[in-house]
C-alpha cells in the first residue's frame, strides 16, 4: 500500500514538473511585430482594386483562348481547366514536405493562431491527413470538401474529378484575417515513405500536381532529422519540374542544433536534393525555426531572424505581384493552347495528304502517330511559327491523346473561322502578342484597363486567315 502511494506521489510530482516546464516554454513567446511590418498588415492602406483588370482578363480568356481549348480538346491533353474562380482567386501558397517537419506549425505562426482554439493540430506523429485550405471569411468556420467542390465561385471545383474519397480528405477553414485577405494557404499531408498510394484511397500525386500547377509560391519544408529522400519525395520533386522559380526550401527547427551541426545538416540537405533539382542555380534555402516560441539559447538568433524576414519579403512580393503573375499565367496557358492547336492541325493535314482511296485510315494514322518525326510534324511547327522548341510538348502525349480522340473529329485551323467571331488562331495570337501584354502594361502604369467594344465582332472587319494555304 505504501509503495502504491509512493508511486502515485512520484507520478504527480513528474506531472507538476512537466506542467511547470511547459508553462516556462510557452511564457517565452517570440515577438511577432516583424511579421506585420514585413507583410504590411498593420497599415490601413487598402489593397489595389483589380476588379476592372480581372474582368478584362476573364474576357480575354473566354473570347480568345477558351474557344481554341474546346475546339482542340486541350483539357484532355493537359487536364488543366481554368475556371472564373481560378482567374479571380487570391495567390496560393502551398506547403509540402515530409511528415512532422512543422508545416502546420508554420501556418499557425504566420497567422498568429498558436495556443488558440482555431490553430491547426500539430504533433510529433503524422497529424495532417487532409489537404487543408485556409482562406478568408467573415467568420471562423470549416467547409467540407464536397461543399468546396460544388461551389463554382471558388477555384476548387475541378477537384471533384479526383473522387469522393479525396473530397472527404479535403477541408477548408475560413477566418477573418488581414493576411488571408491577400493570400490563401494550403497545408498538405506529410510524405510518408513507407505508405503506398493505394493506402490513401485517392491519387495523392495527381492531387499534389493540381495544387502545384496553381500555386504562386511553394514552400518545401524539411526537418534537420528527416533529410532522407525516398521514392515519394523523389516523385514530388519530379512534379515540381518547371516550377523552380516558385520553390522555396525551408530547413525548419534549426535552433535544435548547434551551429557546427547545423552547417553539416545544411550541406547534407543540398547533397540529398542535388540529384532531384536539375537547375544551374540552386533554389533559395531558408534556415530558421518557424514557430511562436523563442529560439533555443546559444543559437544563431540574428541569422534566424534575418532568414525569417527574407522569407516574409518573398511572400509579400508574391502578394504584391499577384495581378502580374495572373496575367503571365493566363498568357503562358494561351501559348500552350496555341501550340497544341498547331500540332493537331499539322496531324490533320498530314493525315489528309497521306490518305488515298485504297488506304486504311487506321494504319495510315498509326504510322503518323508512332513516328511524327518521319513526317516533320514538330519540325514544321518550329519552321512556320514563332514557337520555341523548348515549349513543345512530349511526342508520346499525342499518342495517348489520339488514342481517345479520333483524328477525323478535328477540323483544320483554316476551317475554324467565321465572319462574326473571326478566326480562332488570329484571336489567340492577338491575345498572346497584344492584349495580354497591354493589360500587363496598364497594371504597371496604374491605368484602369478599358473594355473594347470591337473585341467580339472586330467592328465588322472581314476575318483574315494567315494560316490558309495559298
Amino acid at each position: 500500500m505504501k509503495a502504491t502511494v509512493s508511486i502515485c506521489c512520484f507520478l504527480s510530482l513528474l506531472l507538476l514538473q512537466a506542467t511547470a516546464e511547459d508553462e516556462d516554454v510557452t511564457s517565452v513567446l517570440r515577438d511577432r511585430s516583424h511579421i506585420d511590418e514585413t507583410l504590411r498588415l498593420a497599415s490601413e492602406q487598402k489593397a489595389k482594386d483589380y476588379a476592372a483588370a480581372l474582368e478584362r482578363l476573364r474576357k480575354i480568356y473566354h473570347t480568345s483562348i477558351r474557344p481554341m481549348e474546346q475546339a482542340y480538346k486541350y483539357n484532355e491533353l493537359r487536364q488543366h481547366e481554368i475556371s472564373d474562380g481560378e482567374i479571380t482567386s487570391k495567390p496560393m501558397v502551398l506547403f509540402l514536405g515530409p511528415w512532422s517537419v512543422g508545416k502546420s506549425s508554420m501556418i499557425n505562426y504566420l497567422l498568429g493562431l498558436s495556443d488558440s482554439p482555431y490553430q491547426l493540430y500539430t504533433g510529433a506523429e503524422p497529424t495532417t491527413s487532409e489537404f487543408t485550405v485556409i482562406m478568408h471569411g467573415e467568420k471562423i468556420r470549416s467547409v467540407e470538401g464536397i461543399v468546396m467542390a460544388a461551389d463554382s465561385s471558388r477555384s476548387f471545383s475541378p477537384l471533384e474529378k479526383f473522387g469522393q474519397n479525396f473530397l472527404e480528405k479535403l477541408i477548408g477553414i475560413e477566418m477573418p484575417h488581414k493576411l488571408l485577405e491577400r493570400v490563401t494557404f494550403v497545408d498538405t499531408p506529410g510524405i510518408i515513405e513507407n505508405r503506398k498510394q493505394q493506402e490513401r484511397g485517392y491519387p495523392f500525386n495527381d492531387v499534389c500536381q493540381w495544387f502545384i500547377d496553381r500555386a504562386d509560391l511553394i514552400f518545401v519544408v524539411f526537418d534537420p532529422t528527416k533529410l532522407d529522400v525516398g521514392l515519394e519525395l523523389e516523385m514530388l520533386f519530379r512534379q515540381l519540374k518547371g516550377r523552380e522559380s516558385q520553390i522555396r526550401i525551408i530547413l525548419n527547427k534549426a535552433d535544435n542544433l548547434a551551429t557546427q551541426d547545423l552547417m553539416r545538416v545544411y550541406g547534407a540537405l543540398f547533397w540529398s536534393l542535388a540529384p532531384l533539382i536539375n537547375v544551374t542555380e540552386p533554389p533559395r534555402v531558408y534556415v530558421s525555426s518557424f514557430w511562436p516560441y523563442d529560439y533555443a539559447p546559444d543559437t544563431s538568433r540574428d541569422l534566424f531572424k534575418k532568414e525569417e524576414i527574407s522569407l516574409l519579403e518573398d511572400l509579400n512580393q508574391v502578394i504584391e505581384n499577384r495581378m502580374e503573375n495572373k496575367i503571365a499565367f493566363i498568357r503562358q496557358h494561351g501559348i500552350r493552347v496555341r501550340i497544341h492547336a498547331l500540332l493537331v492541325d499539322r496531324y490533320v493535314q498530314t493525315f489528309k495528304e497521306k490518305m488515298s482511296f485504297f488506304s486504311d485510315p487506321e494504319l495510315v494514322f498509326k504510322e503518323i502517330v508512332d513516328d511524327p518525326d518521319k513526317f516533320y510534324i514538330f519540325k514544321s511547327i518550329l519552321a512556320k511559327t514563332n514557337v520555341s522548341k523548348f515549349d513543345l510538348p512530349n511526342r508520346d502525349a499525342y499518342r495517348d491523346f489520339f488514342g481517345i480522340n479520333q483524328i477525323t473529329s478535328f477540323k483544320p485551323l483554316s476551317a475554324q473561322c467565321s465572319y462574326i467571331g473571326g478566326c480562332l488562331l488570329d484571336k489567340i495570337e492577338k491575345a498572346i502578342t497584344n492584349e495580354l501584354p497591354a493589360l500587363l502594361s496598364s497594371i504597371n502604369s496604374g491605368k484602369q484597363p478599358g473594355l473594347s467594344s470591337c473585341e467580339a465582332t472586330g467592328c465588322g472587319e472581314k476575318p483574315k486567315n494567315r494560316y490558309r494555304k495559298n
